[in-house]
Order: C-alpha cells, then sequence, then structure tokens
C-alpha cells in the first residue's frame, strides 16, 4: 500500500511544537478553488487578533501563474474572505477562510463561480431554498490504486461493503472519522457518513444548508477531507468513475426544497420543478461536472444505481431515475426531491445554481439568463 514519505514523519515530534503556545497572534489559513475548478489550494497568515467575522479578515492576493489561473507577465490575483471555519488542525482561536477569487481587473476569475451564484440566491432568498449533497469519494494510495485493494487484483464483488461493518468489508474507517470529527469542530453543516458500495469509496453529507452556504460547506469539507487524507498519507479522489467495469461510479447527489415544496400539499411544487427540469436535461449536464459532462459521461450509464446521461427520467424511490422522489415525500406529499446526476468531483456552487435557475427562476432553453 502506497502512503505518502510526510505521513511517515513522527505526528509525536511535530505535537511538541504544536503544543506550544501562540501568545494573542491567530492563523488564518486561506483556501481557494484554482484555475482547475476541482483543485483546491491555501496559505496561512498571521493576524494580531482572533476574527469574530467575515469583515475583520483582511483580502490577500496570491500568485495565479502557479494555480493555472493567469499569466506570469501579470499574475496577482485577489483572494476576497467570504465563509470562516474554527480551524480543527490548529485549533482555537486558528481559523479556515473560505476566498473568491478575483483577478487584477476585480472580475471574479473564471472558476469563480460562488460570485454569480450568491447573486441568484440573493434573488430567491425569500423562497428558502434548502440543499443537501451526498459526497461520495474513494480513498487511494499516492499510487493511485484504492487504499486496501490487492496490489495484482480486485477484492470480492460489490455486495457487502455498502454500510459494511469490518476489516473486509470497510476499507479506511479512520479517515472517515478524523473527517467527520474534524467537520463537526470547524462548524461544518455535515450530518452523516457511510461506506458505499465500492470498496474504498465513502461518502459525507452536507445539509440541510440555506442559499450561498450549501457551496461554502460542501468546499470546506472537501478541503478538510484532503487534509485529513494527507495526514495518513493516502489520497481522496472525486472522480466520477475512479475503476472502470463492474464497479460502481461516485456521484454528488442533491437535494433540494423550498419553503412551498416543505409546507402542506408541497408535492405540486415538486412536480412542477421536475417537469421543468426535464425541458432542460442538457443544461444540468453540463453544470453538473466541471467538464460540461465529459466526466459524468463515464459514470451515467444506466446501471450501477445511476440513469443514463443522454434520458431524462423520474421517480419515487427509483435509484435509476435522474430524480427521485422519496417514498416518505410521495406518501406525505411534501418535502423534497432528489437531482441523482450531478457528479462527485461537481462544484456544488455551479449545482445549486442551476437548480434555482430552472426550478425557481423558471429559465427555459441550454444557455443561463444574465441579470443585471
Amino acid at each position: 500500500m502506497a502512503t505518502s514519505a510526510s505521513a511517515k514523519l513522527s505526528k509525536g515530534v511535530k505535537q511538541q511544537y504544536m503544543d506550544l503556545p501562540q501568545g494573542d497572534k491567530v492563523q488564518a489559513m486561506y483556501i481557494w478553488i484554482d484555475g482547475t475548478g476541482e483543485g483546491l489550494r491555501c496559505k496561512t497568515r498571521t493576524l494580531d487578533s482572533e476574527p469574530k467575522s467575515i469583515e475583520d479578515l483582511p483580502e490577500w492576493n496570491f500568485d495565479g501563474s502557479s494555480t493555472y489561473q493567469s499569466e506570469g507577465s501579470n499574475s496577482d490575483m485577489y483572494l476576497i474572505p467570504s465563509a470562516m471555519f474554527r480551524d480543527p488542525f490548529r485549533k482555537d482561536p486558528n481559523k479556515l477562510v473560505l476566498c473568491e477569487v478575483l483577478k487584477y481587473n476585480r472580475k471574479p476569475a473564471e472558476t469563480n463561480l460562488r460570485h454569480v451564484c450568491n447573486k441568484l440566491m440573493d434573488m430567491v432568498h425569500n423562497q428558502y431554498p434548502w440543499f443537501g449533497m451526498e459526497q461520495e469519494y474513494t480513498i487511494l494510495g499516492t499510487d493511485g490504486h484504492p487504499f486496501g485493494w490487492p496490489s495484482n487484483g480486485f477484492p470480492g464483488p460489490q455486495g457487502p461493503y455498502y454500510c459494511g461493518v469490518g476489516a473486509d468489508k470497510a476499507y479506511g474507517r479512520d479517515i472517515v472519522e478524523a473527517h467527520y470529527r474534524a467537520c463537526l469542530y470547524a462548524g461544518v453543516q455535515i450530518c452523516g457518513t457511510n461506506a458505499e458500495v465500492m470498496p474504498a469509496q465513502w461518502e459525507f453529507q452536507v445539509g440541510p444548508c440555506e442559499g450561498i452556504n450549501m457551496g461554502d460547506h460542501l468546499w470546506v469539507a472537501r478541503f478538510i477531507l484532503h487534509r485529513v487524507c494527507e495526514d495518513f498519507g493516502v489520497v481522496a479522489s472525486f472522480d466520477p468513475k475512479p475503476i472502470p467495469g463492474n464497479w460502481n461510479g461516485a456521484g454528488c447527489h442533491t437535494n433540494f426544497s423550498t419553503k412551498e415544496m416543505r409546507d402542506e400539499g408541497g408535492l405540486r411544487y415538486i412536480e412542477e420543478s421536475i417537469e421543468r427540469l426535464g425541458k432542460r436535461h442538457n443544461y444540468h449536464i453540463r453544470a453538473y461536472d466541471p467538464k460540461g459532462g465529459l466526466d459524468n459521461a463515464r459514470r451515467l450509464t444506466g446501471y450501477h444505481e445511476t440513469s443514463n446521461i443522454h434520458e431524462f427520467s423520474a421517480g419515487v424511490a427509483n435509484r435509476g431515475a435522474s430524480i427521485r422522489i422519496p417514498r416518505t415525500v410521495g406518501q406525505e406529499k411534501k418535502g423534497y426531491f432528489e437531482d441523482r446526476r450531478p457528479s462527485a468531483n461537481c462544484d456544488p456552487y455551479a449545482v445549486t445554481e442551476a437548480l434555482v435557475r430552472t426550478c425557481l427562476l423558471n429559465e427555459e432553453g441550454d444557455e443561463p439568463t444574465e441579470y443585471k
């Protein structure tokens, strides 16, 4: 099992230094999405006192030519603090700071999808849009081989691993437990976790979150997962189909509701939204992975609990459909629906924005509407 050289360094020696008092100073780790739209970057600065709100955090900058975000001749990019969390690695009073990225001209960077998403969430705030996202991921060794799999073969076929217990069924639970507790400490709205269908594949759920908080909390949960895996010397992959063949892919099922849907008789509004989604399938497929649908094409085959990428479908309790209405929602005639199409490596800002555009702003056609 290939693990990183860093993981073999003595954590006990490091802890001697982490236990040293830091005086009145605070370490703030600024986090941002790089030019791939999938990768995360971070760097730390010292603050003179503990920030109590986003307004207390200074803007910063970085070299965008080293993060696929600018050319070397004009490489300064701005970091705009947007959401703040407790730091589970350095502990209180230190902070994690999720940032938006602006270019030299103060316009949003190409992969800063938060900027527009935030404006749209403000437009529909009186409908109280709630989201919950189910983030699947696969634990890999540093050689790209799934954690715990035989080095020259495959584990037994799928069946015993989903929500499994035991050393021969659950691969890497230490990472899952560490990540869960770190998210709770940070203030991330994590609400559950479970082992998934493929061995070394896991899922955590974040939500319910209202509006822009969904994207903020999922990105920070991903960052914390990458950092936890770094400490253990392994890699978290959000590839939607990490292992070809008869193995489940990885998605990011997205649950969505408004106040009208959650109130009595809300099923009518759920069905209206699903009808709109059905007329805009291609737009959503493009928004649901960072490569405009190419990544999801490997996963959405109609097999392994997925729908076919070329067809839209909906049904009660149907895990082979594009949109699933949970059975309890069908019985109670109110609640939420689940969009099963987003890939594991989706940008949650893009996914939640697309749902708001189609379901709440009643947009039609294959292109998003521009609002002033």
